[in-house]
């Protein structure tokens, strides 16, 4: 019975050794070379190979040059031994270190991106096999790295003037940590938003799109599957989905329709697509809205019944951004950061003497736009299991009418001075005016046990509102 390989870690973060499970008998031998559930299990990424490559050498010496091929690659043996020799490339403390093994068809390695990946032939007729998880592209350029390098100072066993070496590989340059690899980025779509603002200021450095050019960010029509594809999609690590069109009463135009399914499911089934194609991991931000709001309290796992236009287009979305293997839904609601929003509102209300009516019968918690974020970022850099996540800040769930008192009072107005309505008597009006209205869910507490499982405490939203008015 075949027994699960086993692993081992080096000092290149990332670059780990595998015992593969060889079973030999007078015939020859038998391995299973690849197995992705028992690889995955014993803790290697689930790095979705797209190629195999055979190089088979024909004489012992034969030495292959220090390449860092800007993919993940599993090598292995199919015949013979090798002596492997790889260097860290990237950016970092670790730049430069260096890792040597003798393999033989027992032995496996995986190779993480801007690692250095080298090895000299010990016997005749050695077949070194290795799975990528890039397709091999013309013109594509990526840093090498000189064979007898004074500083990485590889001890091969056979010496190099005895080897056989192409003639690029003895040209090849020394270190040099101008060219060190620098990691991944991260793509940010709706960078002009609320999130989208938000996450800048927790991934610098990423790439910036959105409807509209502004402020450093690149105008780009997510309906527009080629000018999608175009973007440079090799880049990127993370796509950060925080477009949405939440114009919740306008969806229920017919215009609206079309605009809302466009945005919230149609695209996001293109940056599935693209983060899938690309082995990029999908964050995609969703809304309580996917629930009817009957639940005291929703969990990750409860069925949607989405009411309106915009909530039925955003239960869409979350149905496409779950079909890209690695992926975070986060649901969220109420969120307030920079721009137009409901505390923003109240607290212009307040400062100029207005005494609103507000709705009491819908009540769920606030979410900050800089607490989405952090619960973003925490999920990214813990390794957190894919899949939906609820995120809002903490405390009791408040009604509308409770947080606009909150506002009014930290604002230096008394909270009677809001009075309450409900959500039917709010609608009336707004109907009586000719304009659309969508239904609401009256219960948007949400369930946060799930991301607290992955050691993040939300921070409590009454807290987060103090701090958020101090600094308006």
């Amino acid at each position: 019975m075949s027994t699960l390989p086993s692993l081992e870690t080096t000092l290149i973060p990332g670059l780990v050794v595998v015992r593969l499970d060889r079973r030999d008998d007078s015939r020859g031998f038998f391995k299973e070379n690849w197995q992705r559930q028992k690889m995955v299990d014993i803790g290697l990424p689930d790095f979705g190979p797209v190629q195999n490559n055979v190089s088979f050498n024909s004489d012992r010496g034969v030495t292959r040059g220090i390449h860092t091929e800007p993919w993940d690659k599993f090598v292995s043996l199919a015949t013979g031994r090798i002596f492997g020799a790889w260097v860290d490339m990237r950016q970092g403390e670790t730049f430069g270190a260096t890792f040597t093994l003798e393999m033989d068809t027992s032995v496996a390695v995986f190779v993480p991106r801007g690692v250095g990946n080298s090895y000299q032939v010990l016997e005749d007729a050695t077949a070194y096999t290795y799975l990528v998880n890039q397709h091999w592209r013309p013109g594509i350029v990526y840093p090498a790295l000189s064979l007898d390098d004074p500083t990485v100072a590889i001890d091969w066993p056979i010496p190099l003037s005895e080897a056989i070496i192409s003639d690029k590989d003895q040209h090849n340059p020394t270190l040099d940590p101008t060219t060190a690899i620098a990691p991944k980025k991260a793509l940010i779509v709706g960078a002009l938003g609320q999130v989208g603002r938000a996450l800048q200021a927790d991934f610098p450095g990423s790439d910036l799109v959105d409807i509209v050019e502004g402020e450093g960010v690149t105008a780009l029509d997510l309906t527009d599957e080629a000018a999608v594809a175009a973007l440079p999609w090799h880049d990127y690590a993370v796509v950060l989905n925080a477009a949405a069109y939440t114009a919740v009463d306008v969806a229920e135009t017919a215009d609206g329709r079309r605009t809302s399914w466009a945005a919230n499911a149609t695209a996001p089934a293109t940056l599935a697509r693209m983060a899938r194609e690309h082995g990029a991991t999908l964050v995609h931000y969703s809304s309580e809205y996917v629930f009817d709001g009957t639940a005291e309290e929703h969990t990750e796992d409860e069925p949607l019944s989405p009411l309106g236009v915009y909530a039925q287009s955003k239960a869409a979305g979350d149905i496409a951004a779950g079909t890209a293997p690695r992926h975070y839904v986060v649901r969220t609601s109420w969120v307030i950061g920079e721009g137009k929003n409901f505390v923003r509102t109240m607290a212009s209300l307040a400062a100029n003497g207005v005494s609103p009516s507000v709705v009491s019968d819908q009540v769920g918690r606030l979410t900050f736009a800089s607490e989405l974020s952090r619960a973003t970022k925490h999920l990214i850099d813990t390794g957190a299991p894919f899949g939906v996540y609820n995120v809002s800040n903490a405390g009791p769930v408040m009604s509308w009418a409770e947080i606009a008192r909150e506002v009014f009072t930290r604002s230096g107005r008394s909270a009677a001075d809001v009075s309450e309505t409900t959500t039917a008597e709010y609608a009336a009006g707004v109907l009586d005016k000719g304009s659309p209205f969508a239904p609401r869910p009256l219960k948007s507490g949400m369930s946060m046990t799930k991301i607290r499982a992955t050691g993040f405490e939300p921070e409590d939203a009454l807290s987060a509102l103090d701090r958020y008015l101090a600094a308006d």
